[in-house]
């Protein structure tokens, strides 16, 4: 119920709905109000799911992740700071991001800015000319993501290094056109590289699953299957 709510953009029945609950939430609960506060952009909600959210999973790394992008979002640097230096001084420590693809059985794994794969100078080259029609059709780079201190430019450098976009180039390459794409991804997929995915299906003609640490999320002809909700 909290799920649907929150959904629904219903943000303050659902958190008056845990409120009532005859049992303590979990961490499911809380996670479902705090992704409903992530896409409907309510803070002060989100602060308060995270607040509960560290108390039942302290070291997990996820929430403090999502709120900081929620104040990103929102310009609110200082607070970003905040939840960094707060994440620091509890221990909690940022998971590393991956993604994975298996072409011809063998399993191929990407780290967000790798360059020691074999074929990185041709994933990049690549990815550039999906970029340029990808902005073609609207694209634009949500550099709100990056929570690094950096120039605009340089940021949108770092995004075009996630794992998940690596993957999928290096996908494109190596399987023949029409052939579905997978990936796995040990984290929840950004929102840039949602978008991304999303016009990359529609582009190169090609369905796209990909499992994230939340959700399946099929994009095919330039939509996904969790209808951005995720």
């Amino acid at each position: 119920m909290v799920d649907l709510l929150s959904r629904a953009g219903l943000l303050q029945e659902a958190h008056e709905f845990i409120m009532n609950m005859p049992i303590k939430p979990n961490g499911v609960v809380w996670g479902a109000l705090l992704g409903g506060c992530k896409v409907h952009r309510n803070i002060e909600l989100a602060e308060e799911a995270t607040k509960h959210l560290s108390e039942l999973d302290p070291l997990n790394d996820g929430y403090y992740i999502v709120l900081s992008n929620i104040y990103a979002e929102a310009q609110r640097w200082e607070d970003v700071a905040r939840v960094r230096r707060l994440m620091r001084d509890r221990g909690v420590k940022k998971t590393p991001g991956w993604s994975s693809i298996t072409v011809d059985g063998v399993l191929h794994e990407f780290v967000a800015g790798d360059e020691a794969h074999p074929q990185a100078e041709e994933i990049d080259q690549i990815w550039e000319k999906l970029l340029e029609r990808m902005k073609m059709k609207g694209y634009v780079p949500n550099t709100s993501v990056v929570l690094l201190d950096m120039e605009e430019d340089q940021k949108e450098k770092f995004l075009n290094r996630h794992s998940e976009k690596l993957a999928l180039v290096f996908g494109l390459i190596k399987t023949k056109p029409g052939t579905p794409i997978r990936i796995m991804k040990n984290l929840r997929v950004c929102v840039d590289c949602h978008a991304a995915l999303k016009l990359v299906s529609e582009i190169a003609d090609r369905e796209i699953v990909v499992r994230d640490r939340n959700w399946f999320h099929c994009f095919k002809k330039g939509y996904c299957s969790c209808r951005d909700y995720w």
